[in-house]
């Protein structure tokens, strides 16, 4: 049977990550396209959501969303 792939919603588990002095935190993770939205904490010029690739989240936070 085949497995359907949900996306999650990290919005309730608070997860914040800092790359190259920017912080993000995790608001929906895609599994279909292995993509994060994220909101951006502390750079005010770009606002609103945006996608990462999951390859570039820290691996730490990897555990925390886990794709399988």
């Amino acid at each position: 049977m085949i497995k359907k792939k949900v996306n999650q919603d990290l919005r309730d588990k608070n997860i914040e990550f800092e790359i190259n002095t920017v912080k993000y935190r995790a608001l929906r993770f895609y599994q279909t396209k292995m993509t994060v939205d994220v909101l951006i904490l502390n750079d005010p010029d770009k606002t609103g959501v945006h996608n990462i690739p999951f390859a570039h989240i820290p691996k730490a936070i990897k555990k925390f969303i886990k794709p399988n």
